[in-house]
């Protein structure tokens, strides 16, 4: 069975630029769920700086399916939304721009892969209703596997369901009352402003 293990953290500084070695574009649709439950997402990727419209730009895209893992995350000796159960299925890019049509719940963002060791590290920088959110995600073999965290990294996100990809697009970032926003930009020790 599939599982994704995966911490997730709220991004503080710029210390992570240095290990970058690649980005692309993202944009995801979630087509059923919520961040709770099962979710059903549509994900299609394209390299960073080519257009949306770009015909002749490598477009890849997914179907993926998330659960959560049934059982007391307590009795699994896991924090709650740190391992779901992941099916992800290659698609035709034209299908998924297709899809993402149909879908009103939306994500943009830019992932840049990270040359880190621990795990597979990435760091997102959401677009549009969820700017300025930067986020970094870690995806683990074990969940009881030791982490060392970049300075960079701060306040560890990965049980915060209101921060979580799916609920992001359900409830963006902009649309949340100003106190809601305001304690996660201090978390961040940033000045970052929501325009």
């Amino acid at each position: 069975m599939a599982l994704e293990i995966e911490r997730r953290f709220l991004v503080v500084g710029e210390g992570w630029r240095r290990h970058v070695r690649w980005q692309e574009e993202l944009q995801q649709g979630y087509l059923s769920g919520t961040a709770a439950d099962c979710t059903v997402r549509v994900r299609l990727c394209r390299p960073a700086g080519t257009a949306e419209v770009d015909s002749a730009a490598i477009r890849r895209a997914w179907l993926t399916l998330k659960a959560p893992v049934p059982g007391d995350p307590a009795e699994l000796g896991t924090a709650a939304g740190l391992v779901r159960h992941e099916f992800e299925y290659p698609i035709p890019a034209d299908d998924a721009a297709a899809l993402l049509a149909l879908s009103t719940r939306l994500i943009h963002k830019r992932r840049h892969g990270l040359d880190l060791a621990g795990g597979d590290w990435v760091v997102d920088l959401f677009a549009g209703a969820n700017a300025p959110l930067v986020v970094a995600e870690v995806e683990l073999e074990r969940a009881d596997q030791p982490l060392a965290l970049p300075d960079w990294c701060g306040l560890e996100v990965t049980t915060r369901h209101e921060l979580s990809n799916a609920a992001l697009a359900h409830n963006p970032f902009c649309s949340w009352p100003a106190q809601g926003r305001d304690g996660v930009l201090k978390a961040l020790g940033s000045h970052l402003k929501i325009s």
